[in-house]
């Protein structure tokens, strides 16, 4: 706190002269970062095996092996020069901008400098304390019966200029937030879905494969999933976040009532939130078909959702059937490839008597090589 303040005290009378020591710090750094990058790649230049290209190496886990060749360092070189020549040329069309800005830093702390009084909450131990997020004076904390009926509490300090909108309402706040991120999250899987849905189509439903089939499937249904589907998977991706967010609710009331001696609230929130789990898994395996539907026949969701729930009850046993039996062969295939590698480390060494059968791949993740013989050498 000591700290902060002494940082707003700065900015209320040097705003312009950190802000300016900031950008030129940051110009220094990059342009040391510059020459840092020549200065190794004028050493590893003149060295042995300091020329290979990283496309001569490929890929490998460890990144120091890059660091020793000349082109990393000159890549390096390259990417800082072209940053810093970016601020550059914004500190020369932007000095307007940064001198509003400066002003502005000045006008904030002086208004953070002098905004109302320090505000003290109730920290207790425990979540279950009565007291817990209530005002208190660190004065008289002490003389209060709270520090009795919740053992171990404190008077923090929470935050300056007194109990405004925004922390009077700051839980609605961070639902709305945790809403929004929900939503964005299912509508970017729900995109992901009616793309690769409309790709798979494109290649199930051509008449003569591949000459109608188009140039770059996935590219072209991610076209169409944002120029004609993108309301109908917001509106999908809508639903399964106000059920999530239900979700989050009941399980922090959940949460709260953990210390609760009431048997009955406990019971109904039990219920409660195994029926939206069971609604949530529901309404994303309806989504997702709809969303395959959609894909199809380009009709909105709700028409697209009926039309796939009718179509799954009229083949619920074809369904149920190849869902189970194609998760068993992935499972099986899953088993005998991680079984056939965890053979192959067991039994061989590398030796030429005993090579590993994996490939390349696999022994570069599991850092495992064949010894081979002195004639292949």
């Amino acid at each position: 706190m000591v700290v902060s303040l002494i940082f707003i005290l700065l900015l209320r009378y040097t705003a312009g002269v950190l802000l300016w020591l900031t950008i030129f710090g940051v110009i220094t750094a990059v342009g040391f970062g510059i020459w840092h990058c020549w200065w190794e790649y004028s050493t590893l230049r003149g060295k042995a095996g300091g020329n290979v290209t990283i496309s001569d190496i490929g890929f490998h886990t460890d990144f120091s092996i890059y660091l020793q060749l000349s082109q990393t360092w000159f890549i390096f070189m390259i990417s800082l020069s072209v940053i810093e020549f970016i601020v550059v040329v914004m500190l020369i069309f932007l000095r307007k901008r940064i001198r509003i800005a400066i002003a502005l830093l000045k006008e904030g702390s002086s208004f953070l400098a002098s905004s109302g009084n320090a505000v003290y909450k109730v920290t207790p131990t425990d979540d279950t304390c009565m007291y817990a997020n209530l005002t208190c004076s660190p004065k008289t904390f002490n003389q209060t019966n709270i520090t009795k009926v919740c053992p171990g509490s404190q008077c923090m300090f929470a935050f300056y200029g007194g109990e405004s909108v925004y922390h009077r309402y700051i839980l609605v706040l961070h639902l709305c937030n945790l809403f929004v991120f929900l939503w964005l999250v299912n509508f970017v899987i729900a995109l992901g879905q009616c793309t690769l849905a409309g790709a798979f189509a494109s290649y199930y439903w051509a008449l003569r494969k591949p000459k109608d089939i188009p140039a770059f499937p996935l590219y072209s249904s991610f076209s169409q999933a944002i120029n004609y589907h993108t309301g109908s998977l917001a509106f999908g991706s809508l639903i399964l976040s106000v059920v999530q967010i239900i979700r989050i609710v009941l399980e922090y009331l959940d949460h709260k009532l953990k210390g609760s001696q009431n048997r009955v609230a406990r019971f109904v929130i039990c219920c409660l939130k195994c029926c939206f789990w069971c609604l949530e898994h529901f309404l994303k395996f309806i989504n997702r078909n709809a969303y395959i539907m959609i894909a199809i026949y380009g009709k909105s969701f709700c028409t697209s959702s009926k039309d796939a729930f009718s179509l799954l009850m009229r083949n619920v046993i074809r369904v149920a059937v190849l869902d189970k039996v194609t998760d068993f062969l992935l499972f099986l295939g899953r088993l005998l490839i991680s079984g056939s590698v965890v053979l192959d480390v067991e039994l061989n060494d590398g030796s030429p008597q005993r090579p590993f059968y994996m490939n390349h791949a696999l022994k570069s993740i599991l850092k495992k090589k064949n010894i081979l013989k002195k004639t292949e050498i």
